[in-house]
C-alpha cells in the first residue's frame, strides 16, 4: 500500500478548467480539443541537496541506504508513468531557444513529421526546444511525453506535455529517457546538449542499447562537433562503424526518413514487446 500512495501523487494532469493532481493509474491522453493548462512551477524539495552531499563522498550507512532507496522510489514511479506511452524518438535541445526562432520551428516540424510514423514524442519536458517537439507532436494528434528535472529555480513542465513526470534526480531521468526511446533526434543546445548526444553514442558505441539511429540536426551549428569526430576517427579513437547510424541534416524529410528505416526496423525485430494492463492496478 505504500508504493501505491507514492504513486498516486507523481504527476499530475491537465484540464481545460483546472490543474489538479491525480492518480496515474486513472492517467489518460489529453483530448486535442482540450485547452492545455501549465502547472505551477515545479519547487525543489526540502531533501534537494541530498544529491549534491551524495556526490561529495562516503556518508553514514543509514544515509546511504535511505538515499538509495528514495532513488529505486523515484524508478518505480518513473516505470509506471511511461510504462504504455509506446515507443518514443526523443528529442533534445537547448531550453533557451525563444519561439519563433529558427531552430524552435525546424524542432517542431520534425517532432510534427516523426509524430505521424506513430512514435511518442519524448523531450525533457521543459521550454525552448523541448516545448517546440512537443507542440510538434500535439499539432499532430500525437502522443508527447516528458521528463522534467525539478531544480531550485527552474524548470516547469511545458504546456504540450500529455504525460509527464518530475525527476528529482538527473541519472533518473537520463535513464527514463534512453530506456524508452528508439531514436535520437538532438537540435542545437549547450552543455546539457552534448551530455545527451554522447551518452546516446556512448551506449551505442558499447552495445547497452541497440544501435538506433541519432539525427543530428542544424549543421551549420554541430560542424565544430562533426570535425571533433572526423578527428577521432582519423585518430583511431572511435570506430567508423560508431557512426554508421549518425546523420547530420538540415532536412526535415531527410531525418524522419532515416528514423523510418532504421528505428522502425529495429523496433519491429527486436522490441516487439507488448504488455496487457491489468484493471486491478488500475492500468488503462
Amino acid at each position: 500500500m505504500f508504493a501505491i500512495c507514492v504513486f498516486a501523487h507523481s504527476i499530475v494532469t491537465r484540464t481545460s478548467e483546472t490543474t489538479r493532481p491525480i492518480s496515474i493509474l486513472y492517467l489518460s491522453k489529453t483530448p486535442m480539443s482540450e485547452t492545455v493548462v501549465p502547472p505551477a512551477p515545479a519547487t525543489a524539495p526540502a531533501s534537494f541537496k541530498e544529491e549534491k552531499y551524495f556526490l561529495e563522498g562516503p556518508r553514514s550507512r543509514w544515509r546511504e541506504f535511505t538515499f538509495s532507496f528514495q532513488v529505486l522510489l523515484e524508478f518505480i514511479r518513473g516505470f509506471r508513468v511511461l510504462h504504455f506511452v509506446g515507443p518514443c524518438v526523443a528529442v533534445f535541445g537547448s531550453a533557451r531557444v525563444p519561439e519563433g526562432a529558427p531552430y524552435y520551428a525546424l524542432a517542431r516540424r520534425v517532432a510534427a513529421e516523426i509524430s505521424k510514423l506513430g512514435f511518442t514524442i519524448m523531450t525533457g519536458g521543459g521550454p525552448g526546444i523541448m516545448q517546440a517537439a512537443n507542440q510538434g507532436a500535439k499539432d499532430t494528434g500525437g502522443f508527447s511525453v516528458g521528463c522534467n528535472i525539478i531544480l531550485p529555480k527552474e524548470q516547469s513542465p511545458n504546456p504540450y506535455l500529455d504525460r509527464w513526470f518530475e525527476c528529482r534526480y538527473f541519472f533518473v531521468r537520463k535513464v527514463l529517457m534512453f530506456k524508452y526511446s528508439q531514436a535520437f533526434v538532438i537540435m542545437p543546445g549547450g552543455i546539457g546538449t552534448m551530455d545527451e548526444f554522447f551518452e546516446a553514442l556512448t551506449l551505442i558505441q558499447t552495445r547497452k542499447i541497440l544501435d538506433f539511429p541519432v539525427v543530428v540536426m542544424g549543421t551549420d551549428y554541430w560542424q565544430p562537433m562533426k570535425d571533433m569526430l572526423d578527428s577521432m576517427l582519423r585518430a583511431h579513437m572511435i570506430d567508423a562503424a560508431d557512426l554508421n547510424l549518425m546523420l547530420f541534416t538540415d532536412s526535415v524529410e531527410e531525418a524522419v526518413a532515416h528514423i523510418q528505416k532504421h528505428a522502425i526496423e529495429k523496433y519491429q525485430t527486436k522490441r516487439r514487446l507488448t504488455f496487457k494492463r491489468f484493471r486491478i492496478l488500475g492500468e488503462r
